[in-house]
């Protein structure tokens, strides 16, 4: 039992297979460890949308101004889920945007807006709502006000440029890429080597046939 555990272990299709396997459980691990500590289910997320970043009009190509205090197109947010007594809410004013930036639902669909807390209303039966708007904007956003039930957390940190390349996945030519590099690998991994296994074999190993002399008294 113990040699055929070796076995396995030498194998070089099976180190490569348990490769894969770790890998997959670290990120997974990580994602759903991510979620629960972050307590929401969408716990990084990437800035799609330019009306967190410049006055409407402009252009935002999300690699200028790294370390604003704004969002950008193509940055990594963190977000954390929180109660809506404790999120803060203030509006514009002459010394900059205060009030917590949140990602929410919106009502009519399940699309993830990402707009900061301008105003909150708390309703006489308890309930509170959220009056958003983009820092780009000059007007609240057309979800609002946003019921507390709809917000998935706030941002609680930015990481600029990250967020590019997961924009890149959602588009549909990086379906064709990703599938691309997987058919390389698998290529380069498995293929090549076992064409280079069967090529040895086939090859005839070269008779010596021995002769002896007499020697010479």
């Amino acid at each position: 039992m113990a040699s055929t555990h070796k076995q396995f272990w030498k194998n070089e299709y099976f180190k490569t297979a348990m490769m894969i396997v770790v890998i997959l459980a670290v990120v997974f691990g990580f994602w759903f460890g991510l979620q629960t500590a972050l307590g929401t289910q969408y716990p990084v997320l990437a800035v799609a949308s330019g009306s967190m970043s410049l006055p409407k009009g402009t252009t935002d190509d999300g690699w200028s101004h790294p370390f604003a205090r704004t969002l950008r197109i193509g940055d990594l947010i963190i977000v954390q889920w929180a109660r809506p007594e404790d999120i803060y809410a203030a509006p514009f004013n002459e010394s900059g945007r205060s009030g917590d930036i949140l990602v929410f639902r919106a009502t009519d669909s399940d699309e993830l807006i990402v707009h900061r807390a301008i105003e909150k209303i708390v309703e006489p039966d308890g309930r509170i709502e959220f009056i958003t708007q983009g820092d780009a904007n000059s007007v609240p956003g057309p979800y609002s006000p946003t019921p507390a039930e709809n917000v998935i957390g706030k941002v609680v940190m930015r990481i600029p440029w990250f967020g590019h390349l997961a924009l890149f996945m959602r588009d549909s030519s990086a379906i064709y890429i990703i599938a691309a590099v997987m058919i390389l690998l698998v290529i380069v991994e498995f293929v090549i080597p076992s064409l280079r296994t069967q090529k040895t074999e086939t090859i005839p190993s070269e008779s010596v046939e021995s002769t002896s002399e007499p020697k010479a008294l």
